[in-house]
């Protein structure tokens, strides 16, 4: 019972470092490794499963809050919120290979939504991006030459 609860709270910790709370998936990650009572590759695609699933939360976020964009109370600004999607438009879905990255990522999943990115396309290069993030943790964790 203990490991399930374990695997769901990696899980639970992981989501949430994808959104805008902040959370620290890669320790728990790693503290889970060190201690070595758990599948490796259990941790990896849990973690990966639960930051890329948070991501999403973010795209859809992203998708609904421009209708809100005018409002008083809208938390980004017009400048902001413009410079963002400049910066998206110029680079492309190829930014979002850093919505692994800490303060940048989460912002980069949410403008791809305001964007309407497609989510099919949203979820290859996320994935690719935070499991190989998960996977090279991992590697230099356990020792594992790359």
């Amino acid at each position: 019972m203990f490991e399930l609860t374990s695997y769901v709270s990696l899980f639970v910790v992981a989501f949430g470092a994808a959104t805008l709370l902040p959370l620290q998936s890669e320790a728990v990650l790693v503290g889970m490794l060190v201690s070595q009572h758990y599948a490796t590759v259990l941790l990896v695609l849990i973690a990966t499963a639960g930051n890329v699933l948070g991501s999403v939360v973010n795209w859809y976020l992203g998708r609904s809050i421009e209708r809100f964009r005018h409002r008083r109370w809208f938390p980004i600004s017009e400048r902001h919120l413009d410079k963002a999607q400049n910066a998206y438009l110029r680079y492309g879905y190829w930014a979002l290979l850093f919505s692994w990255v800490p303060i940048i990522g989460d912002p980069i999943t949410m403008i791809a939504g305001v964007m309407r990115e497609p989510l099919w396309r949203f979820l290859v290069v996320v994935t690719l991006a935070k499991a190989f993030r998960y996977l090279a943790l991992t590697a230099i964790t356990l020792g594992w030459a790359i």
